[in-house]
């Protein structure tokens, strides 16, 4: 029960399930770092690029991303 209440009223610590739903449904697993964090992508956004996405392993800290992966985030390459 605390799972599911910690995933429905936080994003904090891992996916939410509005996340969880959406990357059921359109994402397709890109990789994982050393960090244990998984990457997705799927769907597109408004500028009309693929939407990419992750899922941090624990505490979503955006500096837990290392610099390849980040550059795949923000589609300066798309070699992940």
């Amino acid at each position: 029960m605390k799972t599911f209440l910690l995933q429905f009223f936080t994003w904090w610590s891992g996916q939410t399930l509005g996340t969880r739903f959406f990357t059921w449904r359109k994402g397709t697993e890109v990789g994982r770092d050393e960090f244990g964090n998984i990457y997705y992508e799927g769907g597109v956004d408004a500028d009309g690029n693929v939407r990419r996405w992750v899922i941090y392993n624990g505490v979503a800290e955006a500096s837990k991303i290392p610099p390849g992966w980040h550059g795949w985030m923000h589609h300066r390459t798309d070699v992940p």
